[in-house]
């Protein structure tokens, strides 16, 4: 056969590895034996079996598949990281939720003894434990990480259980469910968080460690009484946005510079700042990621640890026993710490402990919550921070928001009509780029989310300013006299065609 060699019986097509695209994949023998061995099925090809081999795979376990099907391979090579992503979108048990919500018959705290003996982290694909309820927290976590879903929760009502996810930004309806479903699935993230199953009147926090195909992820669990029953939300982190660094945050030129410049600062304070969910934590972490060189004593206090970071010493909040985030820095600051990172300023006292710490020596990094950069310096001085001494701390302020990226595949032009136009400040009539909707994205319109910024870098000029009590309005002239606020960077992406005129309406303020 032209351009195929056999290999012990079996026709290999002499293929340098790429990146595997394979969304049609038919798990046709067990996840353990694919992983262990590295020899993936991706399918029935008309009279032979198309077979995945990652780099140092057991070619001996082919002989086993071929013995299987009885019928030829036809096998390619593929890299380790190929072959992981290639893993994971095979034996994501995609569609497994709803295959197993309708046998969940059973009812009560059966799950109670599976709190002892869970090991720290579980492999969902590897289970082999195929009770309803776990069969449907495998599928729903596993569902939910192949599309990219931030958070998911799961509202008891009188009539239904109800299973919500949300993905860029939105929440949609996945699962109806009968309400006595609601007790037994509770039950099972309970003890997989290693919450106390039995106290149903106060709300719980946990988190639970996970690996998916290789790939780790951490979901952090809240659960809250509701008059039905126990609501509980969780959030997937995936540990791989860890290691996210400046460079892959999407940050324009002179943002990132403004940014880096501040970071290279000995002291000082750097904010960013934004709205719940528009990645400010994300920002935080890809800065660490830059200082974090092994000549620098790093500490965070967080409310909670997100991600765990080589290198970082880590403090979580824990209110409970008095370690606010006051607290905690006062105390990591008797650490010799070169790089300080406190997950939010949200009172006087942190903000006080935040300077002081900036003005003997540290280089403090932290988020408030205010709609723009600007804002930032009103909400420290609201907090009680000296106009002389914020002036003399502060070195940056970054502002960001998440908006949803049309889909390539059928995004379609329209005309910008006035109203949307007045909006924007756009010109109305002038080409952009609308959500249609198609199988790649769902049906939405979007696939993933870009982030918008807004950088101001604490000049001289600003400096004087802050130090003058002056107003959000002149400071944002001023700093943005030759940089683009976020009004005109989303206006730049609708123009681009990178997003829509109605998620650039979202973020946009009149005077912008």
């Amino acid at each position: 056969m032209d351009g195929v060699e056999a290999i012990d019986g079996i026709e290999e097509p002499l293929v340098d590895a790429v990146t595997v695209v394979a969304p049609g994949l038919v798990p046709s023998v067990p996840y353990s034996f694919a992983r262990d061995n590295g020899a993936l099925v991706e399918g029935l090809r008309d009279d032979h079996v198309a077979v995945a081999l990652r780099e140092g795979g057991n070619a001996l376990s082919l002989l086993e598949i071929r013995s299987t099907f009885g019928l030829p391979l036809s096998l390619r090579r593929v890299s380790s990281a190929d072959f992981e992503k290639l893993l994971a979108d095979a034996y994501a048990m995609d569609g497994a939720a709803a295959a197993v919500a309708g046998d969940m018959g059973i009812a009560g705290d059966s799950l109670d003894p599976l709190a002892l003996g869970l090991p720290t982290a579980e492999d969902l694909l590897d289970s082999a434990d195929d009770a309803p309820a776990i069969r449907l927290i495998n599928g729903l976590i596993a569902e939910s990480l192949r599309q990219g879903v931030s958070d998911i929760h799961i509202e008891p009502y009188e009539t239904a259980l109800v299973v919500r996810m949300r993905v860029d930004g939105v929440l949609t309806e996945k699962l109806r469910m009968p309400p006595h479903v609601a007790p037994v699935l509770v039950s099972r993230i309970k003890v997989m968080a290693r919450l106390d199953i039995a106290e149903r009147r106060v709300p719980q926090d946990g988190r639970i460690s996970l690996s998916l195909g290789g790939k780790l992820v951490d979901v952090r669990v809240s659960t809250l009484p509701n008059r039905a029953g126990e609501r509980v939300v969780m959030r997937l982190l995936d540990k791989n946005n860890a290691g996210l660094d400046l460079a892959h945050l999407g940050l324009d030129a002179k943002a990132e510079d403004t940014l880096r410049r501040a970071l290279a600062e000995p002291n000082g304070i750097v904010l960013v700042t934004g709205p719940t969910g528009s990645g400010k934590t994300t920002t935080l972490y890809a800065a660490l990621r830059g200082l974090n060189d092994g000549q620098r004593n790093i500490l965070t206090v967080e409310d909670p640890v997100e991600y765990a970071v080589d290198g970082v010493g880590q403090t979580q909040v824990n209110s409970k026993v008095g370690l606010t985030f006051a607290a905690g820095l006062r105390a990591i600051l008797r650490q010799d710490p070169d790089v300080v990172m406190v997950g939010e300023i949200r009172d006087r006292e942190t903000a006080d402990i935040a300077v002081q710490a900036s003005l003997t020596g540290h280089l403090v990094l932290s988020t408030v919550h205010t709609n723009d950069a600007a804002g930032a310096v009103t909400r420290m001085r609201d907090m009680g921070v000296e106009p002389f001494l914020l002036a003399s701390t502060l070195r940056a302020v970054i502002a960001q928001r998440l908006v949803r990226r049309l889909c390539p595949h059928c995004r379609e032009e329209r005309a910008l009509d006035p109203g949307m136009a007045d909006v924007l400040g756009m010109k109305a009539g002038r080409t952009v780029h609308s959500a249609k909707g198609c199988g790649e994205c769902g049906q939405t319109g979007y696939q993933g989310r870009v982030g918008v910024f807004e950088a101001l870098r604490v000049d001289d000029a600003i400096r004087q300013m802050i130090h003058d009590n002056a107003d959000e309005a002149a400071i944002t002239r001023h700093a943005f006299a030759d940089s683009p606020t976020l009004a005109k960077a989303v206006r730049r992406m609708v123009k681009d065609g990178i997003t829509s005129p109605e998620e650039a309406a979202r973020i946009m303020r009149r005077d912008g």
